[in-house]
């Protein structure tokens, strides 16, 4: 057996809870609902009755007595219980019309119209009786009934217990409850608000009795009308004394006003001479910057022409930090700060191309060694013995190949500091007053070695700093004016 909504007739599909409904269930949702209604206290009830039944003071009652004897044809109800048609309580064995399987399948859907026949199902109240599906014929009575035919009584007999207890039939589906959850709830606040006007009604009520009860006596009235009259004639004068006065102080306002103009005028022609005047000294103050700015530029070009030197310039030597730098490009590696191979490959180009450079200003030639200067890919080749060539430049890579690549390369800086070691020597013997700060004993510098392989960071990156302040030393002692 389907059920139907009753309301916009429509299949239901019932709740898993509803199918097998224990009867203390049942009990539960029995004790919940509203009692039914009874001949005494139905719907048919009228309006004195209802308004005996309000627990409302004799006072209150008596007055809305008063309010509705002007129209005898309107009942003493509320406006939504007016709205209300009578309808006697059905019977719950009367709730339903049984409904064949065939008709309840060719029931033709209107999708358009379901939203609007809900909306309109459901007024202030229950205006007609609609056509419910009663419940099937009383089955016989077996002694082992199946579960389908005790759950489908069980839904019947919880219907009819809610249809018999309520205002509208059941089941309902959940579009259509929360229709009539919408409806019920405006109804209670409409409710509310005729509650709240019947008790604002009541309290004016008691005022006014209050006040009739009090009673004011005449002779008071006429004395307190006197005395107001007289504060009213004495605030009439304060007024039109504080309108004369306030004449007085617009007139001033007005003498002030103009006086106020006039300086205006003249404040306005003393700054107008005032900026004609920062102007004029503006525009010679920047004219003298202008001749003082291009004899700086001048002295400044002249200074630096005189001291040009283009060994420095091709050969900037420098510090970063614990860097030593040549032409900004960094020579040695620290934890923490990064330096990429090609930087430091370049650095090491542009240090043998300075060394070359110096040996080749002063004619002096190295013993046992070539510098071949070639930027990032420079080299020092050996002259005797096994006439090897030596790399100097680096890779951060670690296999095998590059293992043997960056031992050549610290024998590549062993020879390039045994270099700078000969042309140090030579300047000593040429000008004794040359002091270079490091001394250089095998591959050392100072207390550091240039080795890279089986030497920390920091020491290997100080012993290049120390390497760079010998180049600057040996730069400046060429390039002077007795050695240039």
């Amino acid at each position: 057996m389907n059920f139907v909504c009753q309301q916009c007739k429509q299949p239901l599909h019932l709740d898993a809870s509803l199918v097998d409904l224990a009867p203390s269930a049942y009990d539960l949702v029995a004790s919940s609902l509203p009692p039914a209604p009874s001949a005494s206290h139905g719907r048919h009830a009228s309006g004195t009755e209802k308004l005996a039944q309000l627990p409302a003071p004799q006072t209150a009652k008596s007055a809305w007595r008063n309010s509705v004897q002007g129209s005898p044809s309107s009942p003493a109800l509320p406006p939504t219980q007016r709205n209300q048609p009578s309808r006697a309580p059905a019977h719950p064995s009367e709730s339903f019309v049984l409904l064949q399987d065939s008709i309840i399948r060719h029931i033709p859907t209107q999708p358009s119209q379901t939203t609007q026949g809900k909306r309109a199902s459901f007024p202030k109240g229950r205006s007609t009786a609609p056509v419910q599906p009663a419940p099937p014929p009383e089955e016989p009575t077996h002694p082992n009934p199946s579960p389908l035919s005790h759950h489908l009584r069980s839904s019947l007999r919880l219907f009819n217990l809610l249809s018999s207890r309520t205002d509208l039939d059941h089941p309902l589906c959940a579009e259509c409850t929360h229709i009539l959850l919408a409806t019920l709830t405006r109804q209670l606040e409409e409710t509310k608000k005729e509650r709240d006007g019947y008790i604002a009604f009541e309290k004016e009520v008691k005022k006014e009795k209050d006040r009739e009860g009090s009673g004011v006596n005449r002779l008071e009235a006429e004395a307190k009308i006197e005395r107001l009259k007289d504060e009213e004639r004495l605030a009439i004068e304060q007024l039109k004394a504080a309108e004369r006065e306030r004449q007085q102080l617009e007139d001033e306002l007005k003498s002030l006003e103009r006086e106020e103009k006039a300086l205006e005028e003249e404040e306005a022609e003393f700054w107008r001479q005032h900026n004609a005047h920062l102007l004029k000294s503006a525009e010679e103050a920047s004219q003298l910057a202008a001749l003082r700015a291009a004899y700086a530029a001048d002295s400044a070009t002249l200074d630096k022409l005189e001291r040009t030197n283009v060994y420095n310039d091709a050969f900037c030597i420098g510090h970063d930090g614990v860097f030593g730098t040549i032409n900004g490009l960094r020579l040695g590696r620290v934890p923490g700060v990064p330096v990429e191979w090609a930087e430091i490959n370049a650095a090491w180009g542009q240090t043998l191309l300075l060394l070359y450079t110096i040996a080749r200003k002063l004619d002096f030639t190295f013993e046992n060694y070539r510098l071949v200067p070639m930027g990032s890919f420079s080299r020092i080749e050996k002259t005797t013995g096994d006439k090897a060539t030596y790399e100097l430049y680096g890779s951060g890579d670690l296999h095998f190949g590059r293992l043997l690549h960056n031992r050549r390369f610290d024998f590549a800086m062993v020879a390039f500091l045994e270099c700078l070691k000969q042309i140090t020597d030579y300047v000593r013997s040429q000008d004794p007053q040359v002091d270079f700060p490091h001394q250089i004993v095998k591959d050392k510098i100072g207390d550091a070695s240039v080795k890279q392989q089986f030497s920390q960071e920091e020491a290997w990156t100080r012993a290049l700093r120390h390497v760079l302040l010998a180049l600057k030393i040996l730069l400046k002692w060429t390039t002077n004016g007795s050695n240039g």
